[in-house]
């Protein structure tokens, strides 16, 4: 069983990957299932929030004509910030989502991906805020499947790899949350072509998740373009069960279903 639960399009700001041609390379790439999980982000510096209405009617023409071939699922990648979750509140009761993807991409609607969030801080700073913007959303939003990239902050590190060791209470206090609540997280195949050295999450991170009794684990590529879909899914599934992880989770309508990895 290969899915991949982390896709964009062109209905995501950041991609003009058609649905359609998403959905045959992952055929041709042997998955057996796939969920999009379009970019929502909003905050007073600018929202880039997918278009839900012409997404989710994208996604069931799809859904009907590609259903013997492949399962496809709806989801959404939140960029929750604390201020903007009311915003999110409301947009989850509006469609029938199968998968929701909670990330962090900003804190006080400053990117990372600019750098700009880490100006003016040192490497402890930015890192421990990044994971304390994530435990303060999740303390008070539950309408998410799993934490995406949860160590992302690692890709816009010039610094280098902050030792999850100096975070390890802050982590750990998320995964606690995450677990209590009957959430999980993802691995997310981007740590390959952003160079890192490491799964993200990192393994040490995977082995916290494990050892604090974590089991919902799904695994996406983060696609943007063709060459993405499905990159490496299945050496994650190798890796997690290196890791002593026996099952990953696909979702419908919220709820984990477990594969035997």
């Amino acid at each position: 069983m290969l899915a991949d639960y982390h896709m964009h399009t062109n209905y995501s700001n950041d991609s003009t990957y058609d649905m359609e041609e998403a959905i045959l390379k992952a055929i041709d790439s042997h998955l057996d299932e796939i969920c999009f999980t379009e970019h929502s982000d909003y905050g007073t510096m600018g929202d880039y929030v997918v278009d839900y209405k012409a997404y989710y009617q994208q996604y069931l023409k799809m859904k009907e004509k590609y259903h013997e071939a492949i399962t496809i699922k709806f989801g959404c990648e939140f960029g929750v910030q604390r201020h903007t979750i009311d915003e999110y509140k409301s947009d989850f009761l509006k469609y029938p989502f199968d998968f929701i993807i909670l990330s962090n991409h900003q804190i006080d609607d400053i990117e990372f991906w600019t750098y700009k969030y880490q100006e003016g801080k040192t490497q402890d700073e930015y890192n421990r805020g990044y994971y304390q913007a994530i435990l303060d959303v999740i303390e008070m939003f539950d309408d998410y499947s799993v934490l995406g990239h949860l160590d992302m902050i690692k890709r816009y590190d010039r610094i280098g790899i902050y030792p999850d060791e100096k975070v390890k209470d802050l982590i750990e206090r998320i995964l606690k949350i995450v677990i209590s609540k009957g959430k999980g997280i993802e691995v997310n195949t981007s740590c390959f072509r952003y160079g890192l050295n490491d799964l993200t999450p990192s393994r040490t991170i995977l082995k916290w998740y494990k050892d604090l009794g974590g089991k919902i684990i799904t695994i996406g590529s983060d696609t943007h373009e063709e060459k993405h879909v499905g990159y490496q899914i299945q050496y994650v599934q190798d890796e997690l069960k290196k890791l002593g992880f026996e099952e990953f989770c696909t979702f419908e309508k919220m709820q984990p279903i477990y594969h035997k990895l």
